[in-house]
């Protein structure tokens, strides 16, 4: 799949093009996916607030994503 993650991506977009990787956010400790506000933070944000190096995280999408 021919999608690419940065830090400034935001949640509910990820999540709209492929529902099946929330786990990487429920791993970071982000369990409120459908959430209004959550949907609408970037990677970047939601990262800090859960005290998670972004660029971590989006790596794991980005890999997720080129192996789709």
């Amino acid at each position: 799949m021919d999608f690419k993650v940065t830090k400034d991506t935001i949640i509910g977009d990820i999540l709209d093009v492929d529902f099946d990787c929330a786990p990487y956010f429920l791993e970071m400790g982000m369990h409120c996916l459908g959430c209004p506000s959550a949907r609408g933070e970037t990677i970047e944000q939601a990262c800090e607030v859960h005290g998670v190096d972004p660029q971590e995280l989006v790596d794991k999408l980005n890999d997720y994503f080129k192996n789709k």
